[in-house]
């Protein structure tokens, strides 16, 4: 669905790369792992610099982690064509990729990605998913999604029986790196 609406995202990474970035010497280099939340793409926490600075801090702290200086990344999203997760009605898409893609991996009789680690946090499953629905939109000849949207549950709850835990968040993949409309280093 077409949006005209924009997005804060913030992304975790070191100071040199922000620095290019918003100086326009360098580009954001998409994610393209095979355990992606939500498939292939840029990805920002939206509305949280938080998130992404501790995010790029316990990156630094990794003996072999990208980050040596942690810094945060702002960009304004223009959300456009996107699959936002949060709307029910986007749901039955994902479902319906999940059993679309089932079927191939039957047929070619190869076994099914799994998500594991803690709180399922490699999601090899979910980004094969996302990868297939979009394929199958192209094969279906319909549009593309631009961005795509998903609110997530990680971490410990914040009290006993608690709904909400500590690093809950909503995540943008951002699919066409046209929907970027700029670049900031967010104050401090």
């Amino acid at each position: 669905m077409p949006w005209n609406r924009y997005a804060l995202g913030y992304h975790g990474c070191d100071a040199s790369v922000a620095k290019k970035i918003v100086a326009g010497e360098d580009a954001l280099n998409p994610s393209e792992n095979d355990y992606d939340w939500l498939g292939h793409g840029l990805y920002f926490w939206e509305d949280s610099f938080e998130r992404a600075h501790r995010w790029a801090l316990d990156e630094s702290s990794k003996q072999r982690g990208k980050v040596k200086r942690p810094a945060v990344l702002g960009a304004i999203i223009e959300l456009r064509s996107c699959l936002d997760l949060v709307q029910v009605e986007h749901l039955d898409l994902v479902k319906n990729a999940y059993e679309r893609m089932l079927g191939v991996f039957r047929e070619a009789n190869q076994p099914v990605p799994a998500n594991t680690g803690k709180d399922l946090g490699a999601r090899a499953l979910d980004c094969a998913v996302f990868q297939s629905l979009h394929v199958f939109r192209e094969e279906d000849y319909q549009a593309p999604f631009d961005t795509v949207r998903a609110f997530f549950t990680e971490g410990e709850p914040l009290y006993p029986t608690a709904g909400i835990r500590q690093l809950d968040h909503i995540q943008i993949c951002v699919r066409n790196p046209a929907c970027i409309a700029g670049y900031f280093l967010p104050l401090q």
